[in-house]
């Protein structure tokens, strides 16, 4: 194995499994197209996948499946590495990530206030829409999440058992930047956020 491809493959196992990265992180170790000739030769080797063009990652090992699919929020923040562009996980998404839906979205919308486009993971497809600053409250916060998944579990019967999981769930940090944002919500989700954070 050459030197380059041996750096590259001792940072990515040094991080974990469940990162995913770029060519760009690599380019203090040599030039882009000499990084991009090792990444493919890594892949190649087996010793790391290729998630799309331009994105990589340490599969983690899976009883079943043998690997499990590509870490989506991981993704989601090597495809915005560099933008300098703002983004938040939203509808039944944000819902599931924090634990409030089983379900599991083929279509992951993501609000930004960057470029709009969809980039395709296999059977995933991830659409970046863009979105208004009053719906980004809270971007790249937890709190932002909660926000995200609120709005999208509006008029559920469940509301109370999601608001009651979401008191006892939260970390603190969370619930003072939810607090901190309750007066800029909209009328009917400031009650719900108000239950939350109440001790």
């Amino acid at each position: 194995m050459k030197t380059i491809d041996k750096s590259i493959l001792a940072r990515i196992r040094s991080s974990g499994s469940g990162r995913v990265f770029s060519p760009r992180q690599f380019l203090d170790l040599s030039g882009r197209s000499a990084v991009g000739v090792a990444l493919h030769r890594l892949v190649k080797a087996g010793k790391i996948r290729r998630i799309r063009r331009g994105l990589y990652d340490l599969p983690r090992a899976h009883p079943i499946t043998g690997q499990t699919a590509p870490n989506i929020m991981a993704t989601v923040q090597a495809l915005m590495d560099g933008s300098h562009a703002q983004w938040q996980f939203t509808g039944a998404y944000a819902a599931n990530a924090l634990g409030l839906s089983e379900q599991v979205p083929a279509k992951i919308i993501i609000l930004t206030d960057g470029v709009p486009r969809k980039v395709s993971l296999g059977k995933l497809t991830l659409v970046f829409r863009r979105a208004a600053p009053r719906n980004l409250l809270g971007v790249g916060q937890r709190a932002g999440l909660v926000i995200q998944a609120l709005r999208y579990l509006k008029g559920s019967a469940d509301m109370p058992k999601h608001v009651d999981k979401l008191r006892k769930t939260l970390d603190l940090d969370t619930k003072k930047s939810l607090a901190s944002l309750t007066l800029e919500l909209v009328a009917w989700m400031r009650p719900i956020a108000q239950e939350i954070i109440r001790p």
